[in-house]
């Protein structure tokens, strides 16, 4: 069974790779002129960014404690 900060970690890997397709489907809608939802897509990888580095500091956190 996995503890806290074994599971938060792979929590922070599945955002690092829903991330990473994100970016894949962003740049396919820049490239087909669909620049509106480009737009949207880069508002919910800043928002991956930004959590992930919160995600980081806990299980940081976990397991030195």
């Amino acid at each position: 069974m996995l503890d806290n900060p074994e599971a938060l970690t792979l929590l922070l890997h599945n955002q690092h790779a829903i991330c990473a397709a994100i970016e894949e489907v962003t740049k396919w809608l820049s490239e087909n002129g669909v620049g509106s939802v480009a737009a949207n897509a880069m508002g919910a990888m800043d928002t991956l960014d930004k959590n992930a580095q919160a995600i980081t500091d806990a299980i940081m956190r976990l397991r030195h404690s």
